[in-house]
């Protein structure tokens, strides 16, 4: 039976909704009197927090919805006017997913009510071309509509601040409590004299990414890509041709936006299966490489032909295209700074060093390494990679993928491939192999259970390694933020990282072992597979997971 709160709750939401197909989902939970569903909708309200808001599509304030979305919309106004931030537009993007350009037209209403000044997207584009146009238009903020790499249920809403950078602490809880001072819907003013952008900022986008390849630089490479039913596309084939590249051939069955994902589980490249069509498609081309973004191209994956795995092909690990983009970029030495997540690899430290350049790690996440100053390049092992700073202040996927056709392109004419280069790299800073350990959970307390047993009982040995310092990271430090995790110290210059996800009910573990290597990067490697499974095995028991 439903209770008289919950229905009151239920009722109330009902009244206030503009959604007739979220209004008649709601009204159905009522008419059969499912209180678990009811209950779980109205369970609490959707948090606003440094990702912005994530969540499922649906009825309740549970859920991401367009009473959710107008609320957002209009603490966002209010907060920016409450800074005097009031000077120039807000530009709002949005992907493909369900409802995405419901909720983009609802904020850019809700932003014109207030006063402001509204640009929207006219078609669904890449989350990067927002964090490019909030510097190119000179905007005060911008949103963009996305669940990311999300499952297909889900959908998002990420905002930027003037500097193209995503909110930090406290911009985030301001906006917050702005949003729950939010009154009745009814009240909120809107408008609809908003402008749209399209090609104009495109091509501005388009154009900065094809200088980015120098005219004589090589170009030759037969390349397969897929935009996992994601908004890429359009957009890629055009840098890479701006670029001088050929256009790669395109997976048929993910090639157009689909909200749905039809031919995968998770819409993630870097879950298992998400690639393999790619893979396919390049091995019966005879592909150079392969590359892939996930569904709104922020991130980048690639894969290469490689003798010694299944299927004569592998996807690089975000740390491996990481260390070289790293080399590619830092080699010159260019006056600045490089910069990743502490959930990454260490080797871009000892790159950076090598070249003279500096270096800073960050806690995770692109909010944190876009606003490092003066980056000049940044990335985190999660396939999100910065490779041009002065434009997009944020991980991009489609610059990050123009960028590695020029090095494989470069790789090619020389006769080499990026394995090849890999190896180089190990014979000079050490093979640095990473791996993750991650668990997906369905009650949440198992996490904050599972890091409370790591605090009371801290692990002596990791695999066959010694635990030689233990950074509590909920302290905080000089160079770092507080925020929930753990940082292990090994011996040999192993270290593990544990980690409670920001996005997805999931406690996340990053490994990482560094082997001497002389010439033998492949004995290296398997020495390394070795001693990762050993630090997995221990881990997973001290998890207690």
């Amino acid at each position: 039976m439903v209770t008289v709160d919950l229905k009151a709750a239920a009722e109330a939401w009902l009244s206030e909704d503009p959604d007739p197909d979220t209004r008649a989902e709601l009204q159905a939970l009522l008419d059969s009197g499912d209180t678990t569903e009811l209950a779980d909708r109205f369970a609490g309200t959707l948090e606003f927090g440094t990702a912005g808001l994530r969540g499922a599509v649906g009825a309740g304030s549970n859920r991401m919805n367009r009473v959710v979305v107008i609320r957002a919309a209009a603490g966002l106004a209010a907060y920016l006017k409450s800074k005097g931030l009031t000077s120039g537009p807000v530009l709002i993007g949005y992907d493909a997913r369900h409802k995405s350009d419901i909720f983009a037209q609802d904020t850019a209403a809700v932003i014109r009510g207030a006063g402001l000044d509204a640009v929207l997207l006219d078609r669904p584009t890449p989350t990067p071309v927002v964090a490019f146009g909030i510097r190119h238009l000179h905007a005060v903020a911008g949103v963009v509509v996305t669940a990311s790499h999300n499952p297909p249920q889900d959908n998002g809403y990420k905002v930027y601040l003037g500097d193209g950078s995503q909110i930090v602490p406290p911009a985030d809880a301001e906006i917050a409590a702005a949003i729950a001072a939010v009154g009745p819907l009814a009240e909120v003013p809107r408008g609809d004299d908003w402008q749209t952008t399209g090609d104009d900022l495109l091509n501005a986008y388009l154009d900065r990414i094809a200088r980015l390849v120098p005219a004589d630089a090589p170009r030759e490479l037969k390349v397969a890509y897929t935009p996992l039913h994601g908004v890429g596309r359009a957009l890629v084939e055009a840098a890479v041709a701006r670029a001088g590249f050929a256009i790669p051939q395109v997976v048929a069955s993910q090639a157009d936006p689909d909200p749905d994902f039809p031919t995968v589980s998770f819409p993630n490249p870097e879950e298992p299966g998400a690639i393999d069509a790619a893979l396919e498609l390049a091995r019966s081309m005879g592909a150079d490489i392969a590359v892939a973004n996930d569904p709104d191209a922020d991130r980048c994956a690639v894969a290469v032909p490689d003798t010694a795995a299944d299927g004569g092909w592998r996807m690089l690990r975000g740390d491996e295209l990481g260390a070289l983009l790293g080399e590619f970029l830092l080699a010159p030495g260019p006056n600045g700074v490089a910069a990743c997540s502490i959930v990454s690899s260490s080797l871009l430290g000892k790159i950076a060093a090598s070249y003279g350049v500096r270096y800073v790690e960050t806690l995770t996440g692109f909010k944190w390494i876009g606003r490092v100053p003066e980056l000049v390049f940044g990335y985190e092992e999660a396939l999100g990679y910065c490779v041009d700073p002065e434009a997009v202040k944020d991980k991009d996927g489609v610059s990050t993928l123009v960028r590695v056709l020029q090095l494989a392109a470069q790789a090619k004419a020389a006769g080499r491939t990026l394995l090849d280069l890999l190896d180089d790299l190990a014979v000079k800073h050490g093979l640095h192999a990473t791996d993750q350990l991650s668990v997906r959970v369905d009650d949440l307390s198992l996490i904050a259970q599972a890091m409370e047993r790591l605090r009371a009982t801290p692990p002596a040995t990791l695999g066959d390694y010694t635990v030689e310092r233990i950074d509590d990271l909920s302290q905080g430090s000089e160079s770092l933020p507080p925020t929930d995790g753990l940082r292990y110290t090994l011996s040999d210059g192993a270290r593990v990282v544990v980690r409670p996800s920001g996005t997805e009910p999931k406690l996340k573990c990053y490994l990482e072992v560094v082997v001497p290597v002389s010439t033998d990067a492949a004995d290296a490697r398997r020495r390394a597979g070795e001693n990762l499974s050993g630090i997995k095995q221990t881990l997973s028991t001290a998890l207690g997971l």
